[in-house]
């Protein structure tokens, strides 16, 4: 059995469609780097050390959208678009998680 499709993205220019790549690469950095969630500290370490040009190349796509006139972030459609590209659950790696009962 297959699973399910997933729905489609929305109509992104190319410019969002980067600003989202980068962004969830940086989510996706910042959770491996998250000191409240099990790890070592060499897997941190090189997260944090990748997350420098990561938050570069989102800094570089901002300033495109910025340069093209696209002033504005389409937060309803980008929404969407994260959460086709599983933002949900990437970006919940870098929040604390639920307190444990012990």
């Amino acid at each position: 059995m297959l699973p399910p499709e997933l729905p489609p993205l929305p109509a992104l220019t190319r410019a969002e469609a980067e600003l989202i790549d980068r962004y969830l690469e940086a989510v996706d950095l910042l959770g491996r780097v998250n000191p409240a969630l099990s790890g070592d500290t060499y897997r941190g370490l090189r997260a944090a050390q990748a997350l420098v040009g990561k938050a570069i190349a989102l800094r570089d796509a901002l300033t495109l959208m910025h340069g093209r006139g696209e002033s504005e972030l389409h937060s309803a459609t980008l929404a969407r678009a994260l959460r086709v590209l599983d933002g949900e659950r990437r970006t919940a790696r870098v929040t604390l998680p639920p307190e444990s009962g012990s």
